[in-house]
């Protein structure tokens, strides 16, 4: 038998995303840090992309997924049976939410959460339209496609859903093309892969009013955003609007898949009948999933790690100084640390890679390196981190 090592056997028979994956073979993770086959230790500054906000392996939420392993796994396609875990997840979500959004309807990523949103926009205004933002990001299946931003990323994939219209982010002009005519405004509270754009109070303000007066439905997508990342549970709090539609996904399972689209009864009801099942899943809300996900949401808000938030970002921006750094765009901990070119941040990603900081990029922003560490990074962390990138810069 041919004789491969791990990394041949991975570009042999595992699909790829690009031509360059990372390749780094981890075998655990604990806390702020994986470790490689070889030993070596990665403080993770990404979090799976939003994923890990309490870190990885956290107890109760490893005891949390045991016990339901012992109770139960997949039973049946989602909303048919009752299922403890989706229903107290459901519950605690509710409690946490503004009170138009107390029904939830759990998919496997965001992604499928944007996708079940768009539908029921459509399904319940029999409108046609639906308003984007350029360079907004929902996911890559077919119709979070056709809502993307960016025509680098779409254009290989056309025809995409038809009626879509792309809107200036924080523009007033954006505004103004909000029509009658659209079933839903999809957007980011705050655009991550356009390289965290941090839009105006005033501006989400006027897009809610203007949404109200042509009874348009805001959506608004929270998959990265959510759970304290910006320095509140949910982002939106701090623009003073509420979405009739809120995604949620990525920190939402705790480390396991789990998506959700949330709104009210009025509007969600549609979806059960003309025809009924108009939307299905069979394993959204997978009951370990729910379970995961409670857990961590559990120990987020107990530990209060969110209050601690804004302050660690703004260290990350004080100390990320160089002449090479262009600008340090951030709200709480999802930061964007943008350099005179693309090279150079794919230079000083390597680096930091090599060095034991693990760094990421962004899909509409290829000059700037991704920041959004687990939020339990402490304060020596954050200067560790940044350290390591400062040195790395020097570099390149």
């Amino acid at each position: 038998m041919e004789s491969l090592t791990h990394r041949q056997l991975f570009l042999r028979h595992l699909a790829q995303t690009s031509d360059a994956p990372l390749g780094l073979e981890i075998i655990r993770a604990e806390g702020m840090y994986l470790w490689d086959v070889d030993g070596k230790k990665y403080l993770d500054m990404i979090a799976g992309i939003g994923v890990c906000h309490i870190g990885h392996g956290h107890p109760a939420v490893l005891d949390a997924v045991r016990d339901q392993l012992g109770r139960y796994m997949h039973l049946l396609v989602y909303g048919e049976l009752i299922q403890s875990p989706q229903l107290s997840y459901a519950r605690m979500l509710a409690e946490l939410l503004p009170g138009n959004l107390q029904v939830i309807y759990f998919t496997n990523s965001g992604a499928e959460a944007a996708e079940g949103a768009l539908k029921l926009a459509k399904r319940f205004t029999g409108r046609p339209e639906i308003g984007a933002f350029n360079q907004g990001y929902h996911g890559s299946t077919h119709g979070a496609l056709s809502v993307m931003g960016n025509e680098y990323w779409r254009n290989a994939y056309r025809p995409l859903l038809p009626g879509i219209r792309h809107l200036e982010y924080n523009s007033g002009e954006g505004v103004q093309m909000i029509n009658s005519r659209m079933a839903c405004v999809i957007g980011e509270t705050v655009q991550a892969e356009a390289g965290v754009i941090v839009p105006d109070k005033a501006w989400w303000q006027s897009v809610r009013s203007k949404c109200d007066e042509t009874g348009t439905l805001l959506i608004l997508d929270e998959v990265q955003c959510g759970f304290g990342r910006n320095g509140t549970l949910w982002a939106f709090e701090q623009f003073g609007i509420v979405p009739d539609i809120l995604l949620l996904g990525k920190a939402l399972g705790g480390g396991m898949p789990l998506g959700a689209f949330i709104a009210d009864q009025r509007i969600m009801s549609s979806l059960s009948n003309n025809p009924e099942l108009g939307h299905m899943t069979t394993f959204g809300g997978h009951p370990v999933c729910c379970a995961a996900g409670k857990a961590a949401l559990s120990i987020l808000l107990q530990e209060d790690h969110i209050s601690r938030v804004s302050s660690l970002g703004k260290l990350f921006s004080r100390l990320l100084i160089h002449p090479r750094i262009i600008a340090v765009r951030a709200l709480g901990l999802m930061i964007a640390v943008e350099f005179d070119s693309p090279a150079v941040n794919r230079e000083v990603i390597k680096l930091c890679i090599s060095r034991g900081v693990l760094v990421d990029w962004f899909l509409f922003s290829p000059q700037s390196l991704r920041l959004a560490p687990p939020l339990i990074i402490t304060e020596e962390q954050v200067r560790t981190a940044c350290q390591v990138i400062l040195e790395s810069a020097d570099r390149v």
